[in-house]
């Protein structure tokens, strides 16, 4: 499980002429972490297909490796995983490295804390700075104990897990499926019923995987905007074939690169179009973009769909605070459109960005400023002022953050002058054939 070879890390995107094509962006991250882990949960072979092959599920594999199941590559985006049952994970031999993973240490945490195991958690620079006590606090109530950790709760955290897991009704203080997650995964183990609300609903990833695996699950409304999600413990999981979709916030590049390339036309194919992760398609098409369903089918309990893009004016619009747990991995190239637009967009509600691999929402700012779009952060609002056009010419900070720097290179392909980001390493972690598949669609990347 080797990892993919990084590009060079300073790259510069120029305008291009057009882009066109066809093509099916990596596999979904969220899903392609999930499969792995709940494949390790399960007794007898899980077969996954299209799954992501970026750093980041490679170390979740790496990880749940170290745990006792067995995992094999069997070929292009085709893995085995022989799990080891509810509960029957080995402690590691060493700590658990994470790579630049928020969504995989949070998960595997979860999974732990109901395993009579010690494990101990550990990531990057950037991992390092992320908060883990939205984690923590529940699966300590589960029955799990934190040995050790870093500053303010930060990783390297050592955790104890559950020897009697105790099962839990839980009411998450914030919009994360991260936090849902990982209540859930350690509920598996725990007897009795283990509840999860939330105020709005994020995606469901989870939920539909131990699902698919044989789990009892309940999900019920709860409130205007929210689930109430109650999970049978101690079920055995059922090995079930996964076959993961296309992820959205990975075509989101290429679909947002379409709309402000003048004369571009692309065919996105397999693209996974679950309702709790559309708000970006949702939000382009009140700004006028043109983006064509094909073909909408299910696979492995997801909805997917091929989507044809054209070039597109946009107009700026306001994005209301509701609609970002659907779409919170994708403000940054959101941003990007709103500059090429005509008018104002506000984006409304995005506290979460403070705290991914970057503070996206500072580090989306900078992005814009650098190369000469009007912006402005006011409270947890993101306001641009597109102008139908961007000057560009900027070097990029990307924070470290994959996000931030596939979005400059976006802009890019359409601004003025070129956008150079300062370290696009990390786009691996998410999108590894992202300069390949950019230049074969059209684009000048370098």
């Amino acid at each position: 499980m080797s990892a993919p070879r990084h590009e060079p890390a300073i790259v510069t995107a120029r305008r291009a002429e057009t882009l066109k094509g066809r093509l099916r962006v990596p596999g979904d991250k969220s899903i392609s972490h999930r499969a792995l882990i709940v494949g390790a949960l399960a007794v007898g072979r899980t077969a996954i297909s299209g799954l992501l092959e970026g750093e980041d599920v490679i170390n979740t594999a790496r990880a749940m490796r170290a745990l006792g199941a067995r995992i094999e590559r069997t070929g292009a985006g085709a893995w085995q995983v022989d799990g080891v049952g509810i509960a029957g994970f080995a402690p590691p031999a060493a700590p658990l490295d994470f790579g630049n993973s928020g969504t995989g240490c949070r998960l595997v945490m979860g999974a732990v804390a109901g395993c009579p195991i010690s494990a101990t958690f550990d990531g990057d620079a950037s991992l390092r700075r992320r908060p883990m006590k939205r984690i923590l606090e529940p699966i300590l109530r589960v029955g799990a104990k934190v040995i050790a950790a870093g500053e303010n709760e930060r990783l390297p955290i050592t955790l104890a897990g559950a020897s009697d897991p105790i099962p839990i009704e839980y009411r998450t203080p914030v919009p994360s499926a991260q936090v849902k997650s990982a209540v859930l995964l350690a509920g598996l183990a725990a007897p009795g019923t283990t509840t999860v609300v939330e105020a709005e609903a994020t995606r469901d990833h989870t939920e539909r995987l131990l699902a698919h695996f044989g789990a009892e699950l309940v999900v019920e409304p709860d409130g205007p905007e929210g689930r109430r999600i109650t999970l049978t413990g101690q079920p055995e999981l059922v090995p079930a074939p996964v076959a993961v979709p296309a992820d959205p916030s990975s075509a989101a590049f290429p679909l947002i690169a379409a709309l402000i390339v003048p004369g571009s036309e692309l065919i996105l194919t397999e693209v996974m179009t679950n309702p709790l992760r559309t708000g970006l398609f949702a939000t382009l098409l009140e700004m006028g973009a043109s983006i064509e369903t094909l073909e909408r089918r299910i696979e492995s309990g997801e909805e997917i769909a091929d989507l044809r893009v054209r070039f597109s004016p946009l107009r700026g619009i306001e994005v209301p605070a509701a609609r970002a747990p659907s779409m919170i991995d994708e403000y940054p190239v959101l941003a990007v459109a709103a500059a090429f637009a005509e008018g104002p967009t506000v984006m409304r509600g995005l506290k979460e960005l403070r705290v991914k691999e970057s503070d996206r929402l500072a580090a989306t700012a900078a992005l814009l400023r650098v190369n000469g779009v009007a912006v402005e952060i006011d409270g947890d609002d993101l306001i641009v002022d597109g102008r139908g056009q961007v000057p560009g010419g900027g070097l990029v900070s990307t924070q470290m953050d994959h996000r931030i720097a596939m979005a400059a290179l976006v802009m890019g392909l359409a601004s003025d002058e070129p956008v150079a980001v300062d370290d696009a390493s990390f786009i691996a972690t998410s999108f590894p054939d992202f300069f390949e598949t950019m230049r074969r669609l059209g684009g000048e990347i370098s």
